[in-house]
């Protein structure tokens, strides 16, 4: 891909919106304020979608009165609810940036390192190159106890230079390229087809999948980018809510093994191919925790996974038998539902005392 039309832009005095900020919102007054004054600091260079997903507060109020200020910059789109997953697919059709982010409206972006992350894609436009996937750092603020952790990738991939998926490290059990860290190329998103389903939780995670083999040429930024907070009773990756929305994550698993084969997956480079596979299996694993650890319906939740596995395994047998025995699930999908539970909490929980995950 080359970047001349920036020449263009320049010459006719326009401003290039190198960014597209997608901000799904519902129900957002309390904190979309902060959200979008973050993003406001990357000035005419980058614009706002507001998607006011059927708020019955004043989310869509405050939408329109960001878009009176910065007429330039907000965009606000009014649309009836159909959860985070319309949200994105919304700001996705309207975006005119050159890239596109997710930023939902509870989190927010550092200021400083938002200024660096510009500044880079600005100087490789002007060059007349870019990247298809810019990553860069989030971090965990946690409400409960004030405390944050950094999730990094210094160990996983070159830092300050392009780069392809054969130059990219196996990630160890609980690293991922989660949504907040991703910053994709706006016509190559678009390329991979993704279109996230509605009034589904958890969808974050396809949207952090789907795309990748469309991402030819990466770039890691090591600036602690995005701010995700973390421990809201309402949110709907807090510990209770994510084990009563089992079939969610049961839904959302299936899409992520439907998008690709096992052979499509084994054809890509290396690093990509080791990625794809690491992180359907540790999507399962998450999906697993969250099924088994649920006390209430336990035939019910047990069938459900069982059907899960039985559609991997009629759709492809080849990622079925990978995902079962060669991957993380292998360690706990032998053991019998109820201890699968119980190892599943008392795993989470470590995960949260020492990762700082979820609570």
């Amino acid at each position: 891909m080359t970047f001349a039309f920036y020449k263009k832009y320049k010459e006719e005095k326009r401003i290039l919106k190198l960014i597209t900020f997608a901000v799904p919102s519902y129900n957002s007054q309390d904190y979309m304020r902060h959200c979008i004054d973050t993003l406001l600091a990357g000035g005419d260079e980058v614009e706002i979608v507001i998607v006011n997903d059927g708020s019955k507060d004043d989310t869509g109020a405050i939408a329109d009165e960001y878009a009176a200020k910065y007429p330039d910059i907000v965009v606000p789109v009014h649309q009836a609810n159909g959860g985070h997953g319309s949200g994105v697919n919304a700001g996705m059709d309207r975006a005119k940036g050159l890239y596109y982010k997710v930023v939902d409206s509870d989190d927010w972006l550092d200021t400083d390192a938002l200024k660096t992350v510009l500044g880079t894609i600005r100087a490789h436009v002007q060059a007349g190159e870019g990247a298809d996937l810019y990553i860069c750092n989030f971090v965990y603020e946690h409400v409960s106890d004030g405390t944050s952790y950094v999730s990094h990738y210094r160990k996983k991939m070159p830092v300050g230079r392009f780069f392809g998926w054969d130059e990219v490290k196996s990630f160890t059990k609980w690293e991922m390229l989660l949504m907040h860290s991703l910053i994709y190329r706006t016509e190559a998103l678009r390329a991979s087809g993704i279109r996230l389903p509605e009034h589904t939780f958890y969808v974050e995670k396809l949207f952090s999948y789907q795309p990748l083999p469309c991402m030819k040429k990466l770039y890691y930024v090591d600036v602690d980018l995005y701010r995700y907070f973390i421990g809201r009773s309402d949110q709907s990756v807090n510990v209770d809510n994510m084990t009563k929305r089992y079939e969610q994550q049961i839904r959302v698993m299936r899409l992520m093994t439907d998008a690709y084969t096992y052979d499509y997956i084994r054809s890509q480079k290396k690093g990509l191919r080791k990625y794809m596979f690491h992180a359907l299996g540790a999507i399962m694993m998450n999906t697993i925790f969250f099924t088994a650890g649920g006390k209430d319906n336990r035939e019910t939740r047990k069938e459900k996974l069982d059907e899960l596995w039985r559609h991997i395994k009629e759709r492809d047998k080849k990622l079925y038998k990978k995902l079962r025995y060669r991957s993380l699930p292998a360690i706990i999908s032998w053991m019998p539902f109820g201890i699968r539970g119980a190892v599943s909490a008392a795993g989470y929980k470590f995960l949260c005392k020492f990762v700082k995950l979820g609570q």
